[in-house]
């Protein structure tokens, strides 16, 4: 087994900590899961991302298992998904995706989206604040949550979350989230890291990669590293899972990331969190 890369871990508001870069499988097929997590697992990956939602959970529960690697070495991160979110209805789809993940308690959980159509995300993170007081799960968070929905919840829990897991790349930066995030002690993790790899092909991260003698995707992770953000790459691909771990012997320099930063375009490439309320 490779011996892990040195991984910066980022130290959430509750105490424990997270390995800065991991592995996300939003729209991993089921059949290639379970491989991809056990070759990133080897290649040294301690954070594994994977949401109800997914369809993914039991591949992701047994790529860990047959891994080799302990169970208690992996921040392993599951999402709730739309159609559970309330007090009841999450503690039992909580259940239920422990069960798929084949663990017994959860590194991090987080809301998925914040729904606020149904206005349920406050019940939801009571719940999610129960299971943390059992010990079932060590941080809670949330995902794609604007700052009103951040403000809403704190107002009515007094707990702050210790993540906000956003859509996050050079197109889309996300200036007022990540400011609202450092002044409220939230730390900021990126989805779409990559841009859904449009930005794999731009000649500004191209032209950096080449400087540096690193792939575009490597280019980029390290951006977010330099913003202090969480990210998640995601790949099917066994050499580009290992490829996207390679970025902790090299630095972006400051007219790298002025370049990174005047690709911002405002474009989001998924939905709007103020408007998606969508439950299939």
């Amino acid at each position: 087994m490779a011996t892990p890369s040195v991984n910066p871990r980022v130290t959430l508001n509750d105490g424990n900590s997270i390995p800065q870069v991991g592995l996300g499988v939003w729209q991993t097929p089921a059949e290639d899961t379970e491989r991809a997590v056990t070759t990133a697992l080897q290649a040294g990956y301690r954070h594994i991302d994977t949401a109800s939602a997914y369809g993914n959970e039991a591949e992701t529960g047994r790529g860990l298992a047959n891994s080799g690697v302990a169970r208690q070495d992996v921040f392993l991160v599951t999402k709730l998904w739309n159609s559970d979110q309330g007090y009841d209805s999450t503690l039992a789809a909580f259940d239920a995706s422990l069960d798929r993940l084949g663990v017994d308690y959860l590194d991090m959980y987080l809301i998925h989206w914040p729904m606020p159509a149904n206005n349920t995300y406050v019940d939801t993170f009571r719940a999610f604040t129960h299971l943390h007081d059992q010990g079932r799960v060590r941080s809670i968070g949330v995902s794609n949550f604007a700052p009103e929905h951040l403000e809403a919840l704190i107002d009515a829990t007094g707990i702050v979350p210790a993540v906000n897991q956003i859509e996050l790349h050079p197109l889309l930066p996300q200036h007022e989230l990540r400011a609202l995030h450092a002044q409220l002690g939230i730390a900021t993790e990126a989805w779409s890291p990559l841009g859904q790899g449009s930005l794999l092909t731009d000649p500004v991260i191209t032209g950096i990669a080449e400087q540096h003698g690193k792939t575009a995707a490597q280019v980029l992770i390290r951006w977010h590293m330099h913003l202090g953000n969480i990210v998640i790459p995601k790949s099917v691909n066994p050499e580009r899972i290992v490829s996207n771990f390679d970025v902790f012997d090299f630095d972006l320099s400051e007219a790298d990331m002025s370049s990174i930063a005047s690709l911002e375009t405002g474009t989001r490439l998924g939905p709007d969190p103020r408007t998606f309320n969508f439950t299939g």
